[in-house]
């Protein structure tokens, strides 16, 4: 039997601080001399006071370190908490969202997916544009600090790999979690920072430079604004590329750079391929629009930069509707949406090292059928890949179409059209945002959905930023049992 002591002790402890949080966008609107502050402040009272009770029930057992099955529940149980308390301020004051779409909007928040059921984001108060930005902020450095710190461990989807790589070249810089996770949040604050710059560069005011940017290094795509970046300057848009981009990488990366080291960020296999990948897709969105009878200047080129940088980062920012840019160019974002950033990111989805090692397998056998009698084992980054990680990437990639397979039947079957329905799956399981079609597309929201479609789309959303994995062994009686 699981002991859930030191779960609800740590789990109470983060509930308090992020309750805590809410008291940013409760200055705000009382600054602003809107009644909105009072959803805050009971929000905030509320989840303060839940997270304290739960951490001095839990606190007996407070020093036992976790195992693995307690890490695994930690981990859902977090998102799971902070997700349905983010929502209070939704349901409480403006916009005045029912259940479901308050747990939509603060789902989609938290995990960086960026859809919303919002409309009239322009009429809102600052304090609730705040919110939403912040959440996604924070569900962003949350999601780099899973994936550095806990997946490894736990060995999610051949994260193991990258916890014998990442965690050795760190060498003396960060020997242990607490100087990780300082490390992390020092790089996430300081390029939050110059993005927030680069946009008041760009002609956007402060408030807006400063959400715009939470969303933007947390490649969650939430805005303020319901025309998103179409408004902007140029300028501001191609800020706007450069920190979703950044985004997308690894966050290990930049601490070692910071720490005056840059050969593992130039030597990176998988930032390469990332941006290699990046340059091909926009290449091909040119011979689309070119395709589709469309003149490339200046500010085509703009939009197919941004909007695949906004697509393969997961962020789902748009400054143009890139839906109306022909089938090939459709296809070209769905394949992005299927490939998404590096591990160690902000990003979503499946991430291009798992399709390195997937190469680097399927290589080793094409080999084999031509030379059965040589010894050949596939390799990442000059190091062996083991059986083990092997299996674990091969149930991510099975477990994620599965899943999206699933969801589009599930939507289809709920009353949407076979092309909303896969995008609406694909785009919330790999925390795009915008998928494709008249309502859900880079204009659009998730307003039109019914209920029943809108749970679907958060369990999408909620599994697929845990790398699925994670959510999907608490259903198994194996885990229960220890």
């Amino acid at each position: 039997m699981i002991d859930f002591r030191p779960v609800g002790y740590i789990l109470g402890r983060l509930l308090a601080l992020f309750g805590a949080s809410m008291a940013l966008p409760m200055v705000v609107d009382l600054t602003h001399g809107n009644g909105n502050a009072h959803a805050f402040a009971i929000s905030m009272t509320v989840t303060v006071t839940v997270g304290c009770l739960v951490g001095i029930a839990c606190s007996e057992r407070r020093r036992r370190d976790l195992d693995l099955r307690q890490g695994f529940l930690l981990t859902v149980a977090t998102w799971m908490s902070f997700t349905a308390f983010a929502a209070l301020p939704f349901l409480l004051g403006a916009p005045h969202l029912g259940l479901t779409d308050a747990i939509f909007e603060s789902t989609s928040a938290m995990t960086a997916t960026g859809a919303t059921v919002i409309a009239g984001l322009d009429s809102l108060p600052h304090g609730v544009l705040l919110w939403r930005c912040l959440v996604t902020w924070i569900g962003g450095i949350g999601v780099v600090l899973l994936a550095i710190i806990m997946l490894p461990v736990l060995g999610i989807g051949g994260m193991q790999l990258l916890r014998n790589s990442d965690f050795n070249t760190l060498g003396k810089v960060m020997p242990k979690a607490k100087e990780i996770a300082f490390s992390i949040a020092s790089v996430y604050l300081t390029l939050t920072l110059a993005c927030a710059l680069g946009y008041v560069w760009g002609g956007l005011s402060g408030f807006d430079a400063l959400t715009h940017a939470m969303s933007t290094v947390a490649t969650g795509g939430m805005a303020n604004h319901d025309s998103s970046f179409i408004g902007f300057s140029p300028a501001a848009q191609y800020v706007a590329i450069v920190f979703m981009l950044l985004g997308g990488m690894s966050f290990v990366r930049f601490v070692q750079l910071g720490a005056g080291d840059p050969r593992p960020l130039l030597r990176d296999s998988q930032i390469h391929a990332f941006l290699a990948i990046y340059l091909t897709l926009c290449l091909g969105l040119v011979l689309a629009r070119i395709d589709n009878g469309e003149r490339i200047d200046e500010t085509a080129l703009r939009e197919i930069l941004f909007s695949m940088a906004s697509v393969i980062t997961t962020t789902g920012f748009a400054n143009a509707d890139y839906g109306a840019w022909g089938p090939l160019a459709t296809t070209l974002f769905f394949c992005a949406m299927m490939v998404c950033g590096c591990s160690g990111s902000t990003s979503g989805g499946p991430k291009v090292f798992r399709y390195q090692l997937l190469t680097s397998a399927v290589a080793v056998e094409v080999h084999r059928l031509y030379s059965p009698t040589a010894v050949t084992l596939p390799r990442y980054e000059g190091r062996t890949i083991t059986p083990e990680v092997m299996n674990s990437v091969m149930a991510f990639f099975m477990l994620f179409f599965l899943t999206l397979g699933i969801g589009a039947i599930a939507l289809v079957l709920l009353g949407l059209d076979p092309v909303t329905a896969i995008s609406g799956s694909a785009a919330a399981l790999t925390n795009v945002g915008p998928g494709f079609g008249p309502h859900i597309g880079p204009v659009g929201n998730y307003a039109v959905l019914s209920d029943e479609a809108i749970w679907v789309t958060i369990i999408l959303m909620f599994v697929g930023r845990l790398e699925l994995l994670t959510v999907y062994v608490l259903f198994t009686a194996t885990y229960w049992r220890g």
